[in-house]
């Protein structure tokens, strides 16, 4: 018997624009700061009183906040998740989020073209939009970082042998934050990491606060130019998934030419499993990035003259590929 299905609620877009607009006025700040009256509260988020009780209302018909008294309003354990950082970065319309969120708008075009229409509405192709607004820059990075993702895990390797380990390059690694923890957890290896010039730029306070700074190396470039050679672990982690196959392979292709003559590659994102649920992600409205299934993505490896040597999930849940030189 096929599930039922409520087309209503999947075609909703009242809830998650009320959630998004409580986040970007910080209302869940100013109830934990003792601003529960709803013009009082209205007044701190610089917003209309009437407005914002409909949105609030129409919340807590769905299980965020509580009304305590008429025109009272209170955090229940479901408006206490937009305290945090990640979640505000995520979320707030003015800033990074708003890109994320307004993008959405765009997958009509991208469909009916099968190219990303980011660049019609804010005027320029994604990473050139950031390279443009530092201030969202920022905040991508902070999202890719411990305030949106939690501290990362260090713990990339399936067979968890870090023996032959002593140099890993970490390839569009953001402002460090991974390889930061990968050098603390592993005090006998050093790291190197490559990303957009102005993006490492921002990576020594990372390295500082992780004790790691004395054994790093950062390089402000591209990826899809010639990488460090000789190391003997290359990390692409939340990377291949931002790019089309062609993209994605060229990158490998970088990769397997610095690898040689021994070093591995490993990847975390951009891969599922063959068996994982079909998903569109905002990856794909945002760049025209995908996720291949692992069966798509062992050619892909071949043109880029590796083979997959492990693949397979962390306890952490992550699914991790392991290629190496063919």
């Amino acid at each position: 018997m096929q599930k039922t299905v409520n087309l209503n609620a999947l075609s909703d877009l009242c809830t998650p624009w009320c959630v998004h607009v409580v986040a970007t006025l910080r209302i869940a700040d100013h109830l934990a700061a003792g601003m529960d009256e709803i013009n009082a509260l209205a007044a701190a988020a610089n917003c209309n009183a009437d407005y914002l009780g409909q949105v609030l209302r129409h919340l807590i018909g769905k299980g965020v906040f509580e009304e305590t008294a008429p025109g009272q309003f209170a955090l229940n354990d479901a408006a206490r998740e937009l305290l945090d950082p990640g979640w505000q970065l995520g979320l707030n319309l003015d800033g990074f989020g708003g890109r994320m969120a307004y993008a959405w708008g765009t997958l009509l075009k991208a469909v009916r073209t099968g190219q990303p229409a980011y660049a019609e509405l804010f005027g320029r192709p994604y990473w050139e939009d950031l390279d443009a607004h530092p201030e969202i820059a920022a905040e991508f990075d902070a999202i890719m970082g411990p305030a949106g993702h939690g501290t990362p895990d260090p713990e990339i390797l399936l067979d968890g042998d870090w023996e032959s380990v002593r140099t890993v390059v970490d390839v569009g690694g953001g402002t460090g934050a991974l390889l930061a923890e990968i050098l603390r957890a592993h005090p006998e290896i050093e790291g190197v990491l490559v990303d957009f010039p102005k993006t490492v730029a921002r990576a020594a306070p990372t390295f500082e606060a992780a004790g790691v700074a004395d054994r790093v190396q950062t390089i402000g470039q591209s990826f899809f130019d010639p990488l460090p050679a000789g190391a003997d672990l290359y990390v692409l982690s939340k990377v291949l998934n931002d790019w089309p196959d062609r993209e994605t392979v060229a990158i490998l292709k970088r990769c397997a030419e610095a690898a040689r003559p021994s070093g591995r590659i490993v990847i975390s994102g951009g891969v599922s499993p063959d068996d994982a649920p079909a998903s569109l992600s905002i990856e794909t409205v945002l760049l025209g990035g995908k996720t291949n299934t692992l069966a798509e993505f062992r050619e892909l490896v071949c043109e880029a003259g590796l083979e997959v040597s492990a693949a397979g999930r962390l306890p952490s849940g992550r699914f991790i590929v392991e290629c190496c030189l063919k």
